[in-house]
């Protein structure tokens, strides 16, 4: 179908997925910010382009609502391995899929009526060297530096999942300190990419709380990616064990980290709404 999307979310992170073969207009970025405002388009934290590749079985393009490109998205991977399995490209339950930041292997764990509910993704390694996630750390890992900003500084840990994060460990999670320091973080020069933020709490060896600031999307109720970054860094740091769930304001998933830093995600996906885009619309983003 001509203009077709699905609108799904994972943990109320919620991506609008579009067919590149069945579009008929340029994504831009003033194209990708209209489609995902939340007035004047359908509204989402970033749109799921399905792409050709020649190295997996299927291609993905993660687009962010400021029209800026993610390399990888972990809620956004389940949701795309979702629309694969309930729309019938995806011939087996397991299946690999092309990203910028690398390729990762999506397996369809429960259904319900049919359609994929809980999904899990090998997310690739976490990897620390400071010039491939990349941060201005002169030191071989950026772990327990200190991040100095204008009215404070933080002690950060830097991991890149294909996609750069900034780990900051504290006593109290506050929504507003977040979205305060967030966005300061993200476009610090000291990290040339930008970076997602995390700020995390300990609970127990097996239980971390979240509240993420993302790259190119702002407060974010839940990201897969960020998790598997919480995990990664916890992990290395001796705070908990290598199974972890990780809870967030959206929900919890569940992140697995083997000897080698491979690391494993589990959680659930929902659609909430599928159609096609008006011709108003794509008039408009002409």
């Amino acid at each position: 179908m001509h203009n077709f999307f699905v609108k799904s979310h994972g943990l109320g992170n919620d991506y609008i997925v579009l067919n590149q073969d069945e579009i008929g207009f340029e994504l831009t970025e003033d194209a990708i910010r209209r489609i995902c405002d939340v007035h004047f388009g359908i509204g989402s934290d970033g749109i799921l382009l399905k792409v050709p590749t020649f190295h997996a079985n299927f291609g993905l393009r993660i687009l962010n609502p400021d029209g800026s490109e993610a390399e990888k998205s972990g809620n956004g991977l389940r949701i795309f391995a979702k629309y694969l399995h309930d729309y019938q490209f995806a011939k087996s339950r397991k299946f690999t899929i092309e990203t910028p930041g690398g390729l990762v292997q999506a397996e369809i764990i429960k259904e319900k009526n049919g359609k994929a509910k809980t999904v899990r993704v090998d997310m690739g390694k976490a990897i620390f060297s400071s010039t491939k996630i990349p941060v201005n750390c002169e030191k071989e890992e950026c772990i327990d530096e200190t991040l100095h900003l204008e009215y404070r500084d933080y002690p950060v840990n830097c991991v890149s999942m294909g996609n750069p994060h900034c780990v900051i460990f504290t006593e109290n999670l506050d929504e507003k300190e977040v979205k305060t320091f967030g966005p300061q973080i993200e476009t610090n020069p000291f990290f040339p990419n930008r970076i997602n933020v995390q700020f995390v709490k300990v609970i127990s060896p097996t239980e971390v709380e979240a509240m993420i600031w993302e790259r190119g999307a702002g407060w974010t109720l839940a990201s897969g990616s960020s998790s598997c970054a919480v995990a990664a860094v916890a992990v290395k740091k001796g705070l908990v064990q290598k199974c972890l769930t990780v809870k967030m304001p959206g929900g919890s998933l569940q992140i697995e980290t083997d000897e080698h830093w491979n690391m494993r995600m589990t959680g659930e996906v929902s659609e909430i709404a599928s159609g096609v885009l008006s011709r108003e619309l794509l008039a408009e983003l002409s």
